[in-house]
């Protein structure tokens, strides 16, 4: 055979593969056999994705189109476990094994996302590089028994982070990162004047409140200090942090803070569990601080998060039912305003106690367990509240903090990621 007769023969092979990949593309994009399609994604649109997803490739990709309704996924901020720093530590002095430490942990941090309906884990892109990078610690072999902290919160549907600290015991995050689902985009957040560690955060209405915190060393005015950033201020270049009433004292600053949005306030905790606390209400509207109802405090005994009613919409950021898991007992219960109390709703359940960190959304109250190899799936909007899921983190991580938000469109997704 000539070589231009097997060039021929070649050409003709690659026209037939790729016209029945074309009429394969066709076939799959047909949503309904009979039916338009924009009838059909009518029809189909009101049917729970989990229904969609096992059927065919074009149900599956219409699921994560733009056009489809949003459903919401867990986006998981993780580090390498201990067991498996534990594991690979084969320095034979103490400096070394600090230096491989850290070394080995200044980039630990890393971000996944876990899709509902495909049972499925992803990595999430690489944050940008910044100057300075970004160097985030969670653990140190000179305090093998404890945990730093590393601060996040969700705001207008996006993931930011606030605050954490370095090998170094320095703030590690001079401005927030964030990340954005919906264009599978990561972004900056305007510069802090004082970059902290230690700090209350949490969001209400499209805005985030920083509190309190240390810097490189202790300094009254960030340890009193209020400041706000409108996240909904289109144009970036206009995000800035915004000074508020701050704090009587400092005492917010000395170790991680637990604040949580809630009806129009900041409510702040120094300590979970049933340790005593200090504790501190901001109104936003007065632009006051205020002390918190002794109900409320009484009950704090453990993680708590806030989230809108079960009958509005998940991005809805009024916060209107907050929610705590005793870590002792294992009971999850939520706190009703009008009568300065906690409802029980599961009294007591194996799988919550431990509890670390807590998110809410949907109608889910979802916590990370077992030193962040578990994540507790509990349905709120059920009546009784109860465990429907509990999802195992991915391998060698442990979970340091939940978001619920939107599914990442497919259309944003490289090629070979896409469903």
């Amino acid at each position: 055979m000539t070589l231009d007769v097997a060039m021929e023969d070649g050409l003709k092979c690659v026209k037939i593969e790729q016209r029945e990949e074309d009429e394969e593309n066709n076939e799959s994009s047909i949503l309904i056999p009979g039916l338009p399609n924009h009838l059909a994604h009518l029809c189909l649109s009101n049917l729970h994705p989990s229904l969609l997803y096992g059927i065919c490739k074009s149900w599956r990709r219409l699921i994560y189109t733009t056009s489809f309704p949003h459903f919401y996924c867990l986006y998981v901020v993780c580090s390498r476990s201990r067991a498996y720093n534990n594991s690979t530590n084969t320095a034979s002095t103490s400096s070394s094994i600090i230096k491989q430490y850290t070394d080995r942990e200044q980039n630990s941090i890393e971000f996944f996302c876990f899709d509902p309906i495909s049972s499925k884990w992803s990595k999430l892109p690489n944050p940008p590089s910044s100057d300075p990078p970004i160097r985030i610690l969670r653990h140190h072999p000179s305090f093998i028994s404890r945990s730093l902290s590393i601060q996040s919160l969700t705001v207008a549907e996006r993931m930011v982070l606030i605050a954490a600290t370095t090998h170094k015991f320095l703030p590690a995050i001079e401005r927030p990162l964030g990340f954005n689902p919906l264009c599978n985009e990561w972004f900056f957040g305007p510069p802090l004047a004082a970059p902290r560690r230690w700090c209350g955060s949490s969001s209400v209405n499209g805005n985030v409140y920083v509190a309190s915190g240390m810097g490189s060393t202790y300094h009254s005015d960030v340890a009193r200090s209020l400041e706000k950033w409108d996240v909904n201020e289109k144009a970036h270049e206009k995000w800035k942090w915004e000074k508020l009433a701050g704090l009587k004292d400092g005492k917010f600053s000395r170790e991680f803070v637990d604040a949580i949005g809630y009806r129009g306030k900041l409510c702040m905790v120094n300590n979970k569990g049933h340790a005593a606390k200090e504790s501190a209400v901001y109104d936003i509207a007065k632009d006051e601080w205020k002390e918190m109802p002794e109900g409320m405090l009484g009950g704090w005994n453990g993680p708590a998060a806030a989230a809108a009613s079960t009958t509005t919409t998940i991005n809805d950021e009024s916060h209107d039912e907050m929610y705590v898991v005793d870590e002792i007992k294992g009971s999850l219960s939520k706190y009703v305003p009008e009568i300065d109390q906690w409802e029980e709703l599961i009294e007591s359940c194996d799988d919550l106690k431990g509890a670390e960190q807590i998110s809410v959304g949907g109608g889910r109250v979802c916590a990370i367990c077992d030193d962040g190899r578990l994540i507790v799936v509990v349905d709120v909007a059920a009546k009784p509240a109860n465990v429907i899921g509990v999802v195992s983190t991915p391998p060698e991580m442990e979970a340091i903090a939940l978001h619920i938000l939107p599914r990442i469109n497919a259309d944003k997704l490289p090629q070979s990621r896409r469903f």
